[in-house]
């Protein structure tokens, strides 16, 4: 899949987004604030963990109840998999449930880190494909692997910007320029962001979208911080599509040189 024009709408596996915000369902205090603070931030896409958000137990709250799977795009994701059985596993249920194929795959290597696992993620992402699922496939910022996933099928590209729910925000952004300028396919920051800044600087980069969980669910006022994120990424993508200027390490007058009225 090519990727559309500058200013067109995020496109992922032949379907459109108006918003490049995407966030999750995880870490919340309740699903209450989780609805309120997707509604805030104008996504139209959320991020199901299927291992830890309740979406069948009706004896107790679901997420479901509280979100549209009609009205939103649900991505059910892989998080707390550390091998590829665990994840096909999980996937394969997604589809059961709720008939999900737009999965985002991740597979961890450490608890401590968080960080892909990147040999079994091309792995299960080459199975996954093969059964139809349309993949998402969280990775490092590493260029040359970014662009594997990309050439066995990925539907999108999601490097992170520093270790998972750590907001430290973006630690290498020559990184991420470099796998957004060599990819065909959309490349979603995910994981690091903190704050706004965050958010803005990964679309200035030239992301097609950013993915936000804990930035938000955690903030003292999720509401309020999830509509910050939504203008952050408005406002970097219109920089991005703007053409900022060339950085110099000298001074250039900002009045012109040449007299324009006599």
């Amino acid at each position: 899949m090519e990727k559309k024009n500058l200013d067109s709408k995020l496109v992922i596996s032949n379907k459109s987004f108006c918003s490049r915000l995407i966030i999750g369902t995880g870490k919340y205090t309740n699903y209450e604030i989780n609805k309120k603070a997707l509604e805030a931030s104008g996504a139209e896409m959320v991020t199901v963990a299927m291992r830890r958000v309740n979406l069948s137990n009706n004896l107790e709250p679901k997420l479901t109840d509280y979100i549209n799977p009609k009205k939103y795009t649900f991505l059910p994701n892989t998080a707390g998999c550390f091998n590829s059985e665990d994840a096909i596993r999980t996937l394969s249920l997604a589809k059961e449930i709720g008939g999900w194929d737009m999965v985002k795959l991740e597979v961890l290597s450490d608890k401590k880190t968080l960080y892909p696992d990147m040999i079994e993620t091309i792995k299960t992402a080459k199975i996954l494909i093969s059964k139809g699922f349309k993949v998402l496939a969280y990775c490092t910022d590493d260029p040359v692997l970014a662009k594997k996933l990309e050439n066995i099928g990925c539907s999108a590209i999601m490097p992170l910007g520093s270790p998972i729910g750590s907001g430290m925000g973006i630690l290498n952004p020559l990184n991420i320029k470099l796998i957004v300028e060599q990819s065909n396919v959309p490349i979603i920051l995910d994981a690091g962001i903190g704050t706004a800044s965050d958010a803005c600087l990964a679309m200035e980069l030239g992301c097609d979208a950013v993915l936000i969980n804990s930035a938000i669910a955690n903030a003292k006022n999720p509401i309020n911080m999830a509509r910050a994120m939504k203008n952050a990424v408005l406002s970097g993508r219109e920089c991005y599509l703007s053409g900022r200027i060339q950085k110099k390490p000298s001074a250039t007058a900002t009045s012109p040189t040449k007299r324009i009225f006599n």
